[in-house]
């Protein structure tokens, strides 16, 4: 198993797009916590929420690195490498 995140070169400087879940806000509908895409800025809802958008987000980009977007969280996720890592 890999225990070292092979995707780093993907993290770009970005903004988050929306202050909600892009999708979820579209269908009004609510979410349970953010994530922040490291290469784009698509803010998504985590996979508690019901509409997982931002593993969809992953799906369908490829994008490997999200990033907690809740207050007081630094810690990224990647999806490839299924890993926590800590934010520099």
């Amino acid at each position: 198993m890999n225990n070292r995140c092979t995707h780093l070169d993907q993290i770009h400087p970005v903004t988050a797009g929306t202050e909600g879940c892009q999708e979820c806000l579209a269908l009004g509908d609510v979410w349970v916590h953010l994530r922040m895409c490291l290469g784009c800025g698509h803010v998504g809802c985590c996979d508690s929420s019901k509409n997982q958008h931002a593993t969809k987000h992953f799906h369908a980009t490829g994008h490997a690195i999200a990033a907690s977007h809740e207050p007081g969280e630094s810690w990224l996720w990647c999806y490839v490498d299924r890993l926590i890592l800590e934010r520099a």
